[in-house]
C-alpha cells in the first residue's frame, strides 16, 4: 500500500512516516502543498495524508486542483484546524476523512486502512437543472456556460435544490441538510441564501428559475 503524506512539521511527519513503515506501507513524504500535488498527480497513491495549512500551497488549493484533475485518491485531512466550518469545508471540495491534532496514531491507521479498503470512491455525478449544472467534486458552478462565483454555503444550498429539481423544499427541509444539526438561529437564514442565490443564478441571465411558494418554501425549476 502506498501512501502519501504532506505535512510541513517535518518532526511529525518522520514519526508518521517511521510508524507507517513499520505497517508494511509505502510512504513518500511532501513538506509543501506545491510538491504534494505534483506527487499526488505523477504517482498513484492508495490514499493521501494531507495537512490544511501548508507552505507553497494551502491543503485546501491542492485537494480542489486534485478534484478538478478528477483526482480520485481518498484524501485524510491531518490538521490542527478543529473548526466545524473547518471539516465542512474540507468535505465540500472532497476530503474523505478529517483528523485533528493532536491525534492518535492508531486512530489514524484504523483511517486510513479503512480508506484503502474502501478504495478511490464514485465521485457524484454532475447535477444539472436546466442551462444550470453543478459539479460537486471539482465545486463548480456554471450557467449558460459561465462560472458562477458562490461561497460554501451558497453551493451547498443550491446543490440541494439541484438535487430536488422542481419539487417544494421547505425552509426546515433547507436546514436540516445544509446547516451543521447545532444551528440554533431563526430559519430567516434560509431567506437570505435564497436571496443571495437569487442575485446569482437569476438576475445576470434575466429570468426567475428560484422561485418561492409562500407558505410552503422554495422550488428551483428548469429553464
Amino acid at each position: 500500500m502506498r501512501v502519501l503524506l504532506v505535512e510541513d512539521e517535518r518532526g511529525l511527519a518522520e514519526s508518521v512516516r517511521r510508524g507507517l513503515v513499520t505497517e508494511g506501507m509505502v510512504v513518500d513524504v511532501a513538506h509543501d502543498g506545491v510538491t504534494g500535488q505534483w506527487l499526488a498527480t505523477e504517482n498513484p497513491y492508495d490514499v493521501i495524508v494531507l495537512d490544511i495549512m501548508l507552505p507553497r500551497r494551502h491543503g485546501y488549493d491542492v485537494l480542489r486542483n486534485l478534484r478538478a484533475e478528477k483526482n480520485w485518491t481518498p484524501v485524510l485531512m491531518l490538521t490542527a484546524k478543529d473548526g466545524e466550518y473547518d471539516q465542512t469545508d474540507a468535505f465540500d471540495l472532497g476530503a474523505d476523512d478529517y483528523l485533528t491534532k493532536p491525534f492518535s496514531f492508531i486512530v489514524l491507521l484504523a483511517r486510513l486502512r479503512a480508506l484503502i479498503r474502501r478504495g478511490a470512491p464514485a465521485r457524484p455525478a454532475v447535477l444539472t437543472v436546466g442551462d444550470l449544472t453543478l459539479d460537486p467534486a471539482a465545486h463548480r458552478v456554471t450557467c449558460q456556460d459561465r462560472d458562477l462565483s458562490l461561497t460554501a454555503k451558497q453551493f451547498a444550498v443550491l446543490q440541494y435544490l439541484m438535487r430536488h429539481p422542481d419539487e417544494v423544499v421547505s425552509k426546515a427541509d433547507i436546514l436540516d441538510n445544509v446547516w451543521d444539526p447545532a444551528f440554533d438561529g431563526s430559519d430567516n437564514i434560509v431567506e437570505v441564501y435564497i436571496g443571495n442565490l437569487r442575485k446569482k443564478i437569476d438576475t445576470p441571465f434575466g429570468r426567475h428559475s428560484l422561485e418561492t411558494v409562500r407558505g410552503a418554501g422554495y422550488r428551483l425549476r428548469p429553464i
